[in-house]
């Protein structure tokens, strides 16, 4: 419809696969191919369009756009806590957004092994903050609390925050709060980047362990296919002792993603580019 009318169509940043259905591929090379300028936000998408038949030619990789969130919307963190608060990013179940297609018994998994770790946290004095990044996400913090609550005194079970989350600011608010996070969907892991707070990424997707590497944290993403509580624990006990250096890279290079989406700004919004 964009260029029936005659206007500029840009994909900017964007992020592709798994696409399933001969459909779904037809539609996307299509749009992709009538743009007129295209970024993807890592190297693997880039590589995934190539696998399904779509010519990239001199198209850019950029970072994702949330790198571009306004600092002065960025909550600080209260510092008036007696423990400090783990983030926890849940996600319900991942199979459909996988390439490699989880089974239900990875979730299941997945799940034992986050209430195990949870467990560890608050018997090492942390306390847990559930996140979420979508709203269907309720009935997997539902599931957790449920494996927990026959594991954990009462005490123990009201150190377990869960709050809604029902909007960017609230999830960000809620990110500040933390100290640390550990987190699957996509999204939690690139909002606690934002708000400068070492992250362990469980890794589901492509754009997971993109995002990590980018960010030269890949010692911190964990397979979700091969998650274990023991691993989980050594990554974040490994985290934690080095907090202080990895919060300074990854202010350095949330900043160098930014300056890097002003230019693509100031290239795809220049006047002389719409003539």
């Amino acid at each position: 419809m964009a260029k029936i009318c005659h206007c500029k169509l840009v994909f900017v940043s964007v992020g592709a696969g798994p696409i399933y259905g001969t459909l779904g591929r037809t539609f996307v090379k299509l749009a992709l191919s009538l743009a007129d300028f295209r970024s993807y936000r890592d190297q693997s998408t880039m590589q995934y369009l190539e696998s399904i038949g779509f010519r990239k030619d001199k198209d850019q990789v950029n970072p994702d756009l949330v790198f571009s969130f306004p600092e002065a919307l960025i909550p600080t963190q209260d510092s008036k806590k007696n423990r400090k608060c783990v983030g926890l990013g849940l996600m319900e179940y991942v199979g459909r957004y996988s390439v490699s297609s989880p089974t239900n018994e990875t979730y299941v998994v997945y799940l034992e092994n986050l209430a195990r770790a949870v467990m560890w946290l608050l018997a090492h004095e942390y306390d847990v903050r559930l996140l979420s990044g979508d709203l269907r996400d309720v009935y997997v913090r539902q599931e957790l609390k449920e494996l927990l609550r026959e594991r954990l005194s009462m005490h123990d079970q009201g150190r377990i925050i869960d709050e809604p989350v029902l909007s960017v600011e609230n999830l960000l608010t809620q990110i500040a709060a933390t100290d640390v996070v550990v987190a699957t969907r996509f999204h939690n892991v690139l909002f606690a980047f934002l708000c400068n707070k070492p992250v362990i990424s469980i890794a589901f997707h492509h754009k997971c362990e993109s995002l990590m590497r980018a960010m030269e944290l890949s010692e911190y993403c964990l397979d979700i296919n091969d998650l274990k509580a023991n691993g989980l624990i050594d990554a974040f006990c490994d985290l934690e002792a080095n907090a202080s250096k990895v919060k300074v890279k990854i202010k350095d290079k949330v900043g160098e993603f930014r300056a890097i989406l002003e230019e693509q700004y100031k290239l795809i919004f220049d006047d002389r580019w719409f003539k």
